[in-house]
């Protein structure tokens, strides 16, 4: 009993530390505690299908609204496909906000987050999970927006460097993400103001990071905002993979550049996510923020 109960209120500092396992234990522990939590976030993409419908439509009128206006201006074809792509990477903007920096603090409100703490496990296994799930659940509809308004708007691709292509891809999710990781360290403390954040990280983020419009246009501002927000270097770089024959400069940083700095991006995220749970978890336990003190 006593071990049990060191286990449950050591529980932050990890399994090892708690209790004598092994580190395959360790290993599988997290592992299970990964796929269980992002389990709920996969399986909902058959559960509720009114939300696929509201979620694909929704960013697709959005997209058609940039593609009119572009037409009506005359402007070359390619910037059609910029609205494009920026429309379906939006998804992943979406679910990193409010799925990803806003769980914590949803599910403190909801009383769950001391079961989260009191199991035998690392946290940062619960913000995989989260990660994992919601990439999944995001490609599929930032896919099916591609796939629609590519092909309904007539966009051509020209892509020389696939591999490129894929690994900028992949390196936008993973710095998108450790980015959303941080956020939901911070916002689990910020309580009420998490909401607030969430809202100004939505449009004014859009505009900073060349979502409907290549980010050089912004001059200085776009050029900072590639060096600072996942989206917008991920975004610049796709762009000048996927519409290589245009015949203006679309992207600020050549790709492999910005190659080098998503991989930044991701490394510092993570492990800045990982010293910031830790360090706003020792400051909401000393200060009884866990918890809703009404339930």
């Amino acid at each position: 009993m006593a071990a049990t109960m060191d286990l449950v209120g050591r529980a932050g500092a990890g399994p090892r530390e708690a209790a004598a396992w092994s580190r395959r234990q360790v290993l599988m522990t997290n592992l299970r505690s990964i796929r269980g939590r992002a389990y709920p976030r996969v399986i909902g993409l058959v559960r509720e299908p009114s939300w696929v419908l509201f979620e694909i439509l929704l960013p697709f009128l959005g997209t058609s609204a940039f593609v009119f206006v572009y037409r009506a201006l005359d402007a070359p074809p390619q910037y059609v496909g910029f609205v494009v792509l920026g429309g379906a990477l939006t998804a992943f903007w979406l679910n990193v906000i409010w799925m990803m920096a806003n769980q914590l603090y949803w599910e403190k409100s909801q009383g769950n987050l001391e079961l989260y703490f009191a199991a035998p496990m690392h946290f940062m296994a619960i913000l995989f999970g989260m990660a994992v799930g919601g990439m999944v659940m995001s490609s599929t509809r930032a896919a099916t927006v591609l796939l629609i308004a590519g092909t309904v708007y007539g966009v051509a691709f020209s892509v020389d460097q696939w591999a490129l292509l894929l690994g900028v891809f992949v390196l936008t999710l993973g710095a998108l993400y450790g980015l959303g990781m941080v956020l939901a360290s911070l916002f689990l403390v910020w309580g009420r103001e998490a909401w607030h954040m969430g809202q100004m990280l939505t449009e004014p983020v859009y505009f900073v990071s060349g979502l409907n419009f290549p980010v050089a246009r912004l001059g200085f501002v776009g050029a900072l905002s590639v060096a600072v927000i996942p989206l917008a270097t991920g975004l610049d770089a796709m762009r000048q993979l996927a519409f290589s024959d245009a015949a203006f400069p679309i992207g600020t940083p050549p790709p492999v550049v910005e190659v080098a700095i998503l991989g930044a991006m991701t490394v510092i995220s993570i492990l800045g996510a990982r010293w910031m749970l830790a360090t706003m978890e020792r400051r909401a336990r000393r200060d009884g923020r866990l918890s809703v003190r009404w339930q």
